[in-house]
């Protein structure tokens, strides 16, 4: 039988901005030491895309492993919208028709997916919104990074390794790939990042909102027609984007490479910065958000009210801080924390760069 939608502590007061943290602890422990109930709840993760490799790659096995661990008897409801808001809105009805517990969203859109939500109150059935918000005063639940912060580590990133060239302002300026107009998280970034932009100085020569690393490098092709040498540095908002950036800057010739900020921490993007075509990416444990948010899902399903050590938007909520990543630091950030392993990412067309930077 489905279980009541529980009630919600929130750690810190309410009335937070999106994506404010009062903190950035974990949640309690609670479900972590629990050895499952034996009752064979059905969790539903919703993801929403496949362009973006972390998602079917890394977030769905660790939390899949993490229910498994807490509860053996329970069953995950996957599905990945592939882009679709529309696809998603229908997957998440089948997945309500069959008898879902918890609904946990990674939303396509997170204006429309307040709609899921509705449905699923309905029923009484719990939402929580993983990694991206969703606009909806229903919502159960957040578990999410800091995407504010990511921003302002990219750009702080973005700016200091201007000053250290010694690009002064006058010689030209940075252009943005922001992510999506529809994703909140992108917004989030995007304020982190003009944050620190708009004090150091050097001018926004131009912008474009989108996921897709096709239409960025699309978009980026014709700023360098446009601007040529005066682009110093390109902001990306991920290292999807950035990739696109810099299939652009080949195909035109440019040499070196402009400083390009990345999120993520994509095998093609560390792989980008060990051969010096990207600067940074900026990494967020997905495994400790995708464990995190099976948690909290199987404390909803149970009728266990998470604890909540933040707040985003009003709703009670867990952010996993960021970290800024250089070739330097790939091998203790990334490769010490498990995301990606040596021989994966030291490919024989990377082995001389792995060398460099003491990776083995």
């Amino acid at each position: 039988m489905r279980n009541a939608q529980a009630r919600l502590l929130a750690g810190c007061a309410a009335g937070v901005l999106a994506l404010a943290a009062c903190s950035t602890n974990s949640p309690s422990q609670s479900s972590a030491a629990a050895k499952g109930d034996g009752k064979d709840y059905k969790i539903a993760l919703l993801l929403p895309e496949t362009a973006v490799p972390r998602y079917d790659g890394k977030d769905k096995p660790y939390f899949k492993a993490e229910l498994k661990k807490l509860c053996a008897s329970c069953t995950l409801l996957y599905a990945n919208a592939n882009a679709s808001a529309d696809t998603q809105q229908q997957q998440a009805q089948s997945m309500l028709t069959q008898g879902a517990d918890v609904l946990v969203v990674d939303p396509v859109d997170g204006v429309a997916a307040a709609s899921i939500v509705t449905a699923a109150k309905a029923k009484n059935v719990p939402v929580v919104a993983y990694d991206r918000l969703i606009k909806s005063p229903e919502l159960s639940y957040v578990v999410s990074n800091d995407y504010e912060q990511v921003g302002k580590l990219q750009a702080q990133a973005l700016v200091d390794k201007l000053n250290a060239g010694k690009v002064s302002p006058s010689e030209g300026g940075i252009i943005m790939m922001n992510g999506a107009g529809t994703d909140n998280n992108a917004a989030s970034i995007k304020a982190g990042a003009l944050s620190v932009i708009n004090k150091s100085g050097y001018k926004v020569l131009s912008s474009t909102d989108t996921w897709e690393p096709a239409a960025a490098q699309s978009w980026a092709s014709g700023q360098i027609t446009r601007f040529g040498t005066k682009i110093v540095g390109v902001y990306s908002a991920n290292d999807g984007n950035a990739g696109g950036a810099i299939a652009a800057l080949k195909a035109a010739g440019v040499a070196p490479m402009p400083p390009i900020t990345g999120l993520d921490a994509t095998l093609s993007g560390l792989q980008a910065i060990l051969v010096g075509n990207q600067y940074m990416t900026t990494y967020n444990s997905f495994q400790k958000e995708a464990e995190t948010a099976a948690a909290v899902a199987y404390d909803l399903a149970r009728g266990v009210p998470p604890q909540a050590p933040a707040t985003v938007d009003g709703h009670p909520a867990t952010l996993n801080p960021p970290v800024a990543v250089t070739a330097s630091t790939i091998e203790s950030i990334v490769i010490r924390d498990g995301f990606w392993s040596v021989s994966q990412l030291c490919t024989s067309a990377y082995n001389a760069a792995c060398a460099e930077q003491g990776i083995k």
